[in-house]
């Protein structure tokens, strides 16, 4: 696309709910430097008997095509970035393809065209000013602290043969026989096999069955695996406890680079700490994006809809091409089918749109405005992040007509930030949460509508990825290349 300075005016007027008309009128003295242009770039491609490639003459070349066609042609290329400008003119902010509808100039004088299109619409966000979320507690508690501390005892634990009843955290012995009818199924059967009560890894039922249970009890019960009811038969041999390490010096020398068991005690409780400001942090901003959401009353537009689902449809696709794993892998490990898939994916991205739109409307009312300065530094950042010159990335952002878009995100990154410095945030107990704790840590301009991972496990499959699901005609599903971010997590 080929940008020019345009000599035109461009009236918008609204029609029906979130459309505009746009009326736009351009000189017959650019439509002439159109017209040239057209000229020149035909003369390079057409090829006319008799003469040499780009020698074509260009009386014989109107000739041999005609002004009206050539005329036609001129302004059927030059309509895109025409009606890009009169949209930056008029200030409008579309969110469809336009319908254009050229009224006059065709042939000669001066061109004038309608476009009609859908823009953003403004929602309001009554009673954002007392806002109040509440998130879990910073605070480490002692028995939180003894949690943990009992976790890692138990790693270095020894298991103990005891005679009472078993009881949850126990491990047993047990012979495990499971039947279809009368058929032994040896694949799901075993012999002096340990097992944890509590665990619930192989059917609900044997946890029932064995607490309380004592050595040389039998008891058979039916259960479900894999979708088909079975009899389950189970002799209990053995019955053994963790026996824990006293939670002493000794032990914190074992089991840590620590000396003595408070110094551990005081690592554990500054690794929650930190875990719990992080989850603070990142529940706050989402909270507080919820309770503002939530504000919004008026129907957002489908097409809107439509865009942020074909996005999140691309980020799943990216995501499981780069997890090895094929829709119907995720559809078996997630539990879901493809309807439920769509439609968790279409609130979400309803929740996006509208999240979107209410931090708009809040810049608005609250005249929060993107300084010059501003948006160079976001773009000396991104330019920085992308690794190219900043002057470059300024020229392709306006020859691409995206230096408004840049402006605009960083616009709702500040009124998030307003939102985060005025909102009331309490514990469960209704406790003040300091704002240090989620002021100091926000992320990045593109991080303000961004959608949650797919939370995708880890997968060595080597099938190709197919992503066939299918959607709604009017949904589209663009190829994509780009991974998502991961978090990682704090081991225990």
């Amino acid at each position: 696309m080929v940008n020019f300075r345009f000599c035109m005016r461009a009236i918008a007027e609204p029609t029906d709910a979130n459309f505009v008309k746009l009326s736009v009128e351009v000189d017959e003295d650019e439509i002439q430097d159109l017209l040239d242009r057209e000229v020149n770039k035909l003369i390079r491609e057409v090829r006319v008997p008799g003469f040499r490639p780009g020698k074509v003459p260009r009386k014989v070349l109107e000739a041999r095509l005609g002004l009206k066609t050539i005329r036609q042609r001129a302004i059927q290329e030059a309509l895109p970035d025409l009606y890009a400008k009169a949209v930056a003119e008029s200030n409008i902010d579309p969110i469809d393809t336009p319908q254009i509808d050229i009224v006059a100039g065709e042939e000669e004088g001066v061109l004038t065209f309608d476009a009609r299109v859908q823009v953003r619409p403004k929602v309001t966000i009554a009673g954002y000013q007392g806002l109040k979320v509440t998130v879990p507690s910073p605070t480490v508690s002692a028995d939180e602290v003894e949690e943990q501390l009992n976790r890692l005892r138990r790693q270095f634990g020894e298991l103990v043969n005891v005679a009472r009843p078993a009881r949850d955290s126990d491990y047993v012995t047990i012979d495990l026989t499971v039947y279809r009818h009368s058929e032994v199924l040896d694949d799901l059967s075993m012999v002096d096999s340990s097992y944890e009560v509590g665990s619930g890894t192989i059917v609900a039922e044997l946890d029932e069955q064995l607490r309380g249970a004592r050595i040389g009890d039998i008891f058979k019960f039916n259960g479900v695996v894999n979708g088909e009811e079975v009899t389950f038969r189970v002799l209990v041999k053995e019955i053994k406890e963790v026996s824990l390490p006293d939670p002493d010096d000794s032990f914190a020398e074992e089991a840590s680079e620590f000396s003595t068991i408070e110094e551990l005690r005081e690592d554990i409780r500054s690794r929650l700490e930190r875990g719990k400001v992080a989850a603070v942090s990142r529940t706050v901003r989402e909270e507080v994006v919820n309770a503002l959401t939530e504000l919004v009353v008026e129907e957002v537009p489908e097409v809107l809809v439509e865009t942020e689902m074909s996005s999140r449809l691309r980020e799943l696709s990216s995501s499981l091409q780069m997890q090895k794993m094929t829709v119907k892998e995720y559809l078996t490990l997630v539990g879901a089918t493809e309807d439920q898939l769509l439609a968790d994916l279409r609130e979400g991205a309803l929740r996006s749109v509208k999240a979107d739109l209410a931090l708009r409307a809040l810049a608005e009312a609250e005249e929060i405005e993107v300084s010059d300065e501003e948006l160079s530094d976001e773009l000396s950042t991104l330019a920085a992040k992308l690794g190219v010159e900043l002057e470059q990335l300024r020229q392709r952002l306006e020859h691409d007509n995206s230096l408004s878009t840049v402006r605009s995100d960083l616009r709702r990154t500040k009124a998030l930030q307003w939102l985060l410095e005025h909102v009331e945030v309490v514990d469960e107990s209704g406790n003040q949460v300091q704002k240090e704790l989620y002021l100091d840590n926000q992320d990045s301009v593109t991080a303000v509508t961004s959608t949650p991972d797919a939370g995708l496990p880890e997968s060595s499959t080597e099938s190709e990825v197919t992503v066939d699901i299918e959607v709604p005609d009017n949904i589209e599903v663009p190829d994509s290349t780009v991974a998502g971010d991961s978090e990682g997590g704090v081991a225990e």
